[in-house]
């Protein structure tokens, strides 16, 4: 059931009693909005005191404070191609940001001429003031650079070995490039804090790579992930955006190859297969899940808190853009048992998911109002 009631002065916040099985007993969530004057946020990042940074998609950065103000935008961002898909995208903190302040985000690079573009990842220091980035760096700029605003792709993950994943799509256009070693299209690549490359990267050995292989790559063969996070296995996890059907959910392993555009569980937009249609090929791998019809995912993350009860603990939660829900999904093994859609009275894009410092989550909706919503257990 749920109901509706007003809330101080931050709206109207419903109450949703959400059965999570047979056996276990229902959680009842209150979506608290904290903010509701973000411009297409799409990444938050936590950073103490029960402050986050938010990025906007036209290129700001805000510090959000505990009560929901916002301060003004952060100075110091490099330039950004803004327009289509591309602009500001996500943020995390290093694991020790408390010590160094280092953050990474990552956006759409222009090129230095023309109107060709890439997804690139920098590095920076928040000022003490917290009003702005200083020592920026970048780390990583996709190859090659192409005329395209869809398909960035762009979530990090600190993986906790000194080493950062980023996900790239393959730019919509090139889906072809997703099958090449010898560009960063339609890849997830590997990096250390500093730019360079970890030396165990599947294709770092210059002897035993295929030519022309990027030594940044660490799997091929993927369409477009705006999700990525780690698992309760330690492993890095990432979802996909399929094209019309097919969203996948991978945990990809070094040097292989997840297949699109091969293979797909979607269609071309209006119908129609693609290639040559077939869902399974040798050499290469199977999704952990997918959804047909797409629910567009963006945002993902692992509750690993007890905040919500225990039926909920270790459950993956997903935003959908298309049907406008938080998805909570069980899983036994590697298989999906379970999927509950949450926060639909909303009816608007879920663009980012995130656990907190408090064992709570925090959502963001992508609007010209987007909301950033804390989900406070009963």
């Amino acid at each position: 059931m749920n109901h509706c009631r007003r809330v101080g002065e931050l709206g109207a916040l419903c109450a949703f009693t959400l059965l999570a099985g047979a056996q276990a007993q229902s959680a009842t969530i209150h979506p608290e909005v904290l903010t509701r004057d973000l411009d297409h946020p799409w990444a938050l990042a936590f950073i103490g005191d029960g402050r986050m940074l938010v990025t906007e998609r036209p290129g700001r950065m805000r510090v959000v404070q505990p009560d929901g103000s916002l301060g003004p935008p952060l100075q110091g961002l490099p330039k950004i191609d803004v327009g289509g898909q591309g602009g500001l995208l996500d943020v995390i903190t290093d694991r020790d940001f408390a010590r160094n302040r280092t953050i990474y985000f990552c956006y759409s690079e222009p090129g230095e001429s023309g109107r060709v573009n890439s997804t690139a990842l920098a590095s920076a220091r928040l000022s003490g003031d917290s009003k702005r980035i200083e020592q920026m760096k970048v780390l990583f700029s996709q190859k090659p650079k192409v005329e395209s605003d869809a398909h960035f792709g762009c979530r990090i993950v600190d993986f906790g070995d000194g080493s950062l994943f980023l996900t790239l799509g393959e730019r919509y256009s090139r889906k072809e490039d997703a099958q090449k070693l010898d560009n960063h299209l339609g890849k997830v690549v590997r990096i250390r804090k500093d730019g360079s490359v970890p030396p165990d990267n599947p294709f770092a050995d210059r002897k035993s790579a295929p030519p022309g292989a990027l030594p940044e790559i660490w799997s091929y063969g993927h369409r477009n992930s705006q999700g990525a996070t780690i698992g309760p296995d330690g492993k890095f996890w990432m979802h996909e955006h399929g094209p019309q059907g097919g969203d996948e959910i991978n945990r990809p392993q070094a040097g292989k190859n997840y297949g699109w555009p091969v293979i797909t569980y979607g269609e071309n937009y209006g119908g129609g297969k693609i290639g040559a249609g077939i869902t399974a090929k040798e050499g290469m791998e199977q999704p952990l899940h997918y959804w047909t019809p797409s629910i567009a995912p963006s945002g993902m993350a692992f509750l690993h808190s007890d905040k919500y009860g225990e039926a909920w603990q270790g459950s993956l939660f997903v935003g959908s853009l298309k049907f406008q829900y938080l998805a909570r999904l069980e899983w036994q093994g590697d298989k999906v048992v379970k999927e509950e859609k949450l926060l639909q009275n909303l009816k608007q894009r879920i663009r980012d998911v995130r656990e907190g410092p408090d064992g709570l989550l925090y959502v963001l909706t992508d609007e010209r109002k987007g909301q950033l919503i804390r989900l406070r257990p009963e």
